[in-house]
C-alpha cells in the first residue's frame, strides 16, 4: 500500500500529487507540484496535515478577505498563508525550499485527500509506536 500516490489535476493542466511514504515515527505526506518549474514540495508529518486541512477550510470561509497565516514547528516545519491576488491561492513554505502554491481549484479535492492520508498517517504512527513497545 505504501507509498500511496494520488494526482488532483485542474482543468487547465495544473497538477497537485499527494503521496504518503512510511516514516521511522509513522509516515509523512507530501505535497508536490510537478507541473512547475523546480518541482516545488512540502513534507508533512501528522501534526502539518491537521493543520493545513485547518487551514484549507478556514481559507474556503474566508476568501475574498485576508487569513492570517499558520506555523507549524518540529521536524517539519512549514508555514500557511493565504494569498488573494490576482487570485486566490494556499501558499506553503518549509525552511529554505521553494514555495508550493495551491490554487483554489484543489482546495476541495486536497482536503478530502488530507482526510483519507491523514487516517493512514496514524496508523502508520500507531503500528510504528507498537513496534516499540
Amino acid at each position: 500500500m505504501f507509498p500511496r500516490i494520488r494526482e488532483i489535476t485542474d482543468a487547465f493542466g495544473g497538477r497537485l500529487r499527494v503521496s504518503v511514504e512510511k516514516h521511522p515515527s509513522g509516515a509523512l505526506v507530501v505535497l508536490e507540484r510537478p507541473d512547475l518549474g523546480g518541482r516545488p514540495r512540502v513534507l508533512l508529518d501528522g501534526y502539518g496535515v491537521d493543520v493545513l486541512s485547518g487551514y484549507i477550510m478556514s481559507a474556503r470561509l474566508s476568501v475574498p478577505h485576508p487569513l492570517p497565516e499558520e506555523h507549524v514547528d518540529g521536524m517539519f516545519t512549514a508555514r500557511f498563508e493565504l494569498g488573494l491576488e490576482p487570485a486566490a491561492t494556499l501558499l506553503l513554505a518549509q525552511s529554505d525550499s521553494a514555495v508550493l502554491d495551491i490554487p483554489a481549484p484543489f482546495w476541495d479535492r486536497l482536503y478530502a485527500e488530507l482526510c483519507l492520508v491523514a487516517a493512514h498517517a496514524r496508523e502508520l504512527g500507531r503500528r510504528a509506536e507498537a513496534r516499540v513497545h
